[in-house]
């Protein structure tokens, strides 16, 4: 792919304007028509369709959270090194107030669902049910099929 149409692609991925981002990469095409008609054909280019796609598709990996990442932070709060920002109201004299945003250590019923969650992501609370076989499901069905039959 060419130095232009890797611009090109770049410049699209922001804001998905292709005459802008000809015209920024081919900064010699002054007029928006023509900007606008050989974008559309850049656009159809397979190289270049297959670079933005493959660009978008890790910009949006990058912002969605995985596993390991969710845990980190479930963990985080349940032992209280996340701070959340919180609203305060203060008197300050004659009717008068004034707001501040503090920082707090989570609430302790946010650290507990924290930790809930973690004790059933790692099958914590899970019984262990013994179940025997008496072979019951067998004779129904064979009993089943023998009516069916007649």
């Amino acid at each position: 792919m060419t130095r232009q149409r890797r611009m090109f692609a770049d410049e699209y991925i922001i804001d998905c304007n292709g005459t802008r981002a000809y015209k920024v990469a081919y900064p010699h095409v002054k007029s928006d028509a023509s900007a606008a008609t050989c974008a559309g054909r850049l656009l159809r280019i397979v190289e270049v369709k297959e670079y933005i796609e493959k660009r978008l598709a890790a910009a949006e990996a990058s912002r969605i959270a995985d596993g390991d990442e969710v845990l980190r932070y479930l963990s985080d709060v349940m032992r209280g090194e996340v701070k959340e920002d919180v609203v305060v109201v203060e008197n300050i004299g004659d009717f008068m107030s004034e707001a501040r945003v503090l920082q707090k250590h989570v609430c302790a019923r946010d650290r507990t669902k924290a930790a809930e969650l973690l004790g059933k992501r790692h099958r914590l609370f899970t019984d262990v049910v013994e179940h025997k076989d008496t072979g019951m499901l067998e004779k129904l069905i064979a009993g089943v099929e023998d009516d069916d039959a007649k």
